[in-house]
């Protein structure tokens, strides 16, 4: 439809033009409606297909529209209008699921059940949107028309109707308008303050961390204190005592059933332990959504936004924020007509308004570019626009004045409340250690950790050991050869150690030597496309330089000796097996990439001192720009020559011992990571049996109080409940020793929950398994979670289930199928309450979803921990029964069934089915379900009659 036949269809209506919208088109699973001017109506697919691919239509996320119809991810086109895309437009850095519903509910809209009511949903909010922006008290209303502007010249659908929305009132005639692409020139400058100082000594007593809750509870508009929830307050207030000798921390291992109120309760002690001495709290998180969830507690704290962005900060890792100088780079290019100018644009103008800056679990849509087919390069997402793997040129950079990193980090020093995560806190932690080890000052990132709550405390053990394992790897290698040489490819951007310290070098000789000295030698490690020279889909292999040689060698050793090697099918999970005893063409490949990895290391290492030098003895004629980039530069060159390095070469070191045998405190092993079928990356790995000894000497030592805390630490089949939390915490060898405390759940879980075993199904079939899970969920109606320890089962039963549910109404959702990563999807799950949702591990730790939304959760079988490498080892380390290791393996599988439970209960009105579809469940194995709660055994229509009976609307 034409913008003429547009003008003319609103004469006649008495409708601004663009108010006159296409008819709205919602494809939930099995169904199809579409909304015009005569009402919402149901359409085949065939229908729904001709309505997506000819006429202009009104859609929620192109791309997932477009998969169930079973068609391809479509480009822009002025045809095909995504609300989402307005959204993002009109309410730049507001939350909004994608999906109709989510888009309604945004909008303050009821949730719309059904096709038809979500296609009326639909349309209700582009018109809700675009009136929005013709309010003449919208917000900076001429950022938004010269933006717009761009948009329209290249092409964007929603444009002209944007365009009218703003001119409803007047703008202010201007005779130049810029692209207002220029985002960072607009943005904000952080500005430097004096150090705080060191933070001081004032306890925390039981009795005010009593009071302190009160007062927040009260903010959050709760009258009255659960008695539990004091208690806890009143405990978690030892880790806020002063110490009373160095290496001597406070800590305290707290278990704390749902709906305990932990964080108020553990944030009350914090922020008084901040208050009176002057320094930063720091609260760790292992996923994203509890950083949300902390983080919009805080407003208890400092109800005043202004406030509350000055005491309260979300830290993460540079990887996690958006880049300026990347941005510009891309949209220097795509107006030159190489990238993706609307993408861009609608990026552009989420960071003007974004809080952080944070791209990844922050307020950036992760679904913004994903909506239509766009070459992944030129993609307006985190892969291409935040800082990757120190390429960052700190203050050589146009705008380091308004870095959202460095504006982080510099809030982060005056904050009262920092919330971040476990591996930031581990590897900068580690890194601070080594500096300090070495005379250097620490860090300023985390100098002031000192206090540290862990929240999710039971995923400490995996953090640590991901934090502090080393893996010399194809893709690793090669991205060390671009943080030292610079892009090699064409099209690519970063910046090598030249362009980032080149001049700085160029007086100084010896600095300029170690400099050309450590480009030259970095040529050794593998370069673009490794996987294809190492792993070939032909089998011809070419490898170049040592490391590949040594990464060929490996990758034979794999093959020889396991049976995944000779599979004719190809390798559909990869490989990995024991690196000893080793075969001579991987020890002799080791030992030219071990002298190749200390030829790079070398001059590295004198870089490193030539720049200490400049700092010394240029010290009056530095300013601070340069003396910023040098200790950037110190920073990422020790990461590397003093860190990454030496790793790598221990591990080839090993190899080549006179005894041939392994440390007893590693493991070491080769592995192959594989996906569709083709080998992508070859690895030698060495991670600790126990991470909790660099965990206690590089984190817990250091501070001087810690609280360790989560929904299931404790074990009840264990003597001690708290042995095992003592042990994957670092906590068991303390000189002070940890304190614990169990807080139960104030949740009736005898009425309110059932827990299942299904005693009459194969496991192994998924055909079996999809038709329970179909039975169980309709008679749930729907806002079921099936959880499967496997991808392969999960794709499997996902073809089988979701067409079943598609013809009562309900739609099904699934990692690793759907084209959302995996925040949006518990994000539309959540928004639909009859919805479905399928996945793994990431699924069942990132699921916050109180209310009817989750009523019914669903095991394909026991949890048991990967019997791997690594996993065997330790399990010879910490088994409890004899050597089979049982009661280390029980203990693992315990903890995940509880966490999942903990899942399915949020709020006292919740109701919820625990199912487990395994009929070789243990009983023993409930043991850490809360008290309550009792098992029952029965065949599949028993329990569907019981879901259904149980979960029945009142």
């Amino acid at each position: 439809m034409s913008v003429d036949s547009l003008t003319a269809s609103a004469s006649l209506t008495g409708a601004e033009p663009w108010l006159v919208l296409p008819p709205a088109l919602a494809v939930p699973p099995g169904a199809g409606a579409i909304c015009d001017d005569e009402g919402a109506r149901k359409i085949g697919r065939g229908a729904a297909e001709g309505a997506f691919t000819t006429a202009p239509a009104l859609v929620a996320h192109a791309s997932l529209t477009a998969r169930r119809l079973g068609l391809a991810p479509p480009p822009r086109s002025n045809e095909m209008l995504d609300v989402l895309e307005l959204f993002a437009f009109v309410r730049p850095a507001r939350f909004c699921a994608p999906s109709p519903t989510g888009l309604a509910l945004a909008m303050g809209l009821e949730e719309p059940k059904g096709a038809e009511a979500q296609a009326t949903a639909l349309r209700a909010a582009a018109d809700g949107l675009l009136r929005e922006l013709s309010d003449p008290a919208y917000p900076h209303r001429e950022d938004a028309y010269t933006l717009n502007e761009t948009l329209a010249r290249a092409g964007w659908s929603w444009a002209w109707r944007v365009s009218g929305a703003l001119q409803h009132h007047p703008l202010r005639a201007r005779q130049h308008r810029g692209s207002g692409m220029d985002v960072w020139s607009r943005l904000a400058e952080w500005e430097d303050e004096a150090p705080r100082g060191e933070a001081g000594s004032a306890p925390v007593d039981s009795e005010s961390a009593r009071i302190r809750l009160e007062k927040l509870l009260q903010a959050s508009g709760l009258d009255e204190t659960r008695p539990t929830q004091s208690d806890y307050a009143a405990e978690a207030a030892y880790a806020f005592s002063p110490r009373n000798e160095e290496g001597r921390p406070r800590v305290l291992l707290a278990e704390a059933g749902t709906g305990t109120g932990k964080t108020l309760g553990y944030l009350a002690p914090a922020s008084l332990w901040a208050e009176r001495n002057q320094g930063a709290a720091w609260v760790s998180t292992y996923t994203r959504a509890l950083q949300r969830q902390i983080d919009r507690e805080s407003a208890s704290l400092w109800p005043d936004p202004v406030e509350r962005k000055r005491k309260a900060v979300v830290r993460k890792g540079r990887e996690n924020y958006l880049c300026l100088l990347n941005l510009q780079e891309m949209v220097q290019a795509a107006q030159l007509g190489n990238g993706d100018v609307i993408g861009l644009a609608l990026a552009g103008r989420w960071a003007l308004h974004s809080r952080d800056g944070d791209m990844t679990g922050g307020d950036y849509p992760g679904w913004l570019p994903g909506l239509f087919a766009t070459a992944s390069s030129h993609q307006a997402s985190a892969a291409n626009l935040v800082d990757r793997r120190g390429e960052c040129v700190h203050a050589a950079c146009p705008h380091y004045r308004t870095c959202f990193v460095e504006k982080t980090i510099r809030a982060s020093r005056r904050a009262d409340l920092v919330v971040a995560n476990h591996a930031l806190v581990m590897t900068q932690a580690a890194f601070d250690g080594a500096r300090s080890a070495r005379g250097l000052k620490q860090d300023g990132e985390t100098a002031a950790l000192k206090r540290i709550v862990f929240d999710e405390g039971h995923h400490l053990f995996d953090a640590a050991d991901s934090a502090f394992s080393a893996c010399l790897s194809g893709q690793e290698a090669a991205e060390l050869r671009r943080w030292i040489r610079g892009p090699e490819g064409r099209g690519r951007r970063g910046r090598g150690l030249e362009q980032r310290l080149g001049d700085l070098c160029a007086d100084n000789e010896a600095a300029r030597k170690a400099l050309q000295d450590a480009m030259h030698a970095a040529a050794q490690l593998p370069g673009e496309g490794v996987s294809g020279r190492v792993a070939p889909a032909s089998g011809e292999v070419n490898p170049i330089g040592p490391i590949e040689r040594f990464l060929v060698a490996a990758l034979e050793q794999l093959r020889a000796r396991t049976s995944e090697g000779s599979s004719p099918g190809g390798i559909e999970f990869g490989m990995e097996c024991s690196l000893r005893p080793v075969t001579d063409p991987v020890l002799e490949a080791a030992r030219e990439a071990a002298k190749a990895l200390a030829g790079i290391e070398a001059p590295l290492l004198a870089l490193s001192r030539h720049l200490e030098d400049i700092l010394d003895d240029e010290s009056v004629e530095l300013d601070g720009s340069s003396r910023a980039r040098i200790e950037g530069a110190l920073r990422g060159l020790d990461r590397r020559a003093r860190m990454t390095l030496p790793g790598w070469r221990s591990m080839l070191a090993a190899l080549d011992s006179d005894t041939g045998e392994a440390d007893p405190d590693f493991v070491d092993w080769l592995s192959a990571e594989a996906a569709f079928g083709r080998i992508h990356d070859v690895a030698l790995r060495r991670h600790w049996i126990d991470p909790t000894v660099p965990l206690e000497a590089a984190v817990v030592m250091p501070s001087h109080g810690v609280l360790v805390t989560s929904a299931t630490l404790s074990d009840p089949m264990s003597d001690d409940p708290f042995d095992l939390a003592r042990m994957r915490t670092g906590a068991a060898r303390l000189i002070e020793p940890a304190r614990t405390l169990k807080v139960e759940s104030p949740f009736d879980y005898a009425a309110n929950s059932r827990v299942i075993v299904v005693n009459d199904l194969v496991k192994d079939d998924p055909r079996q398994i999809a038709a329970a899970m179909r039975e169980l969920f309709l008679a749930a109606g729907g806002g079921g979670l099936g959880l499967f320890t496997a991808i392969r089962r999960l794709k499997t039963v996902y073809e089988r289930l979701g067409p079943d549910l598609a013809k009562h109404g309900i739609p099904l959702y699934a990692q690793h199928v759907d084209p959302l990563e995996v925040g949006a999807l518990v994000d539309v799950f959540r928004a639909e309450q009859d919805s479905c949702l399928l996945g793994t591990d990431a699924v069942r730790d990132g699921v916050d979803v109180p209310g009817r939304s989750l009523r019914i959760l669903a095991f394909d079988r026991v949890p048991w921990p990967r019997p791997d490498l690594l996993h065997k080892a330790r399990r010879a380390r910490f088994g409890g029964e004899g050597a089979s290791g049982r009661g280390y393996d029980d203990a693992l599988a315990r903890a995940r069934m509880a966490q999942a439970f903990g899942r399915l209960i949020r709020r006292g009105d919740d109701k919820g089915v625990f199912v487990m579809l395994d009929a070789a469940c243990p009983t023993r194995l409930f043991a850490s379900l809360p008290p309550g709660t009792e098992v029952i055994r029965m065949g599949l229509a028993e329990a569907v009659e019981l879901v259904g009976a149980f979960l029945k609307a009142d």
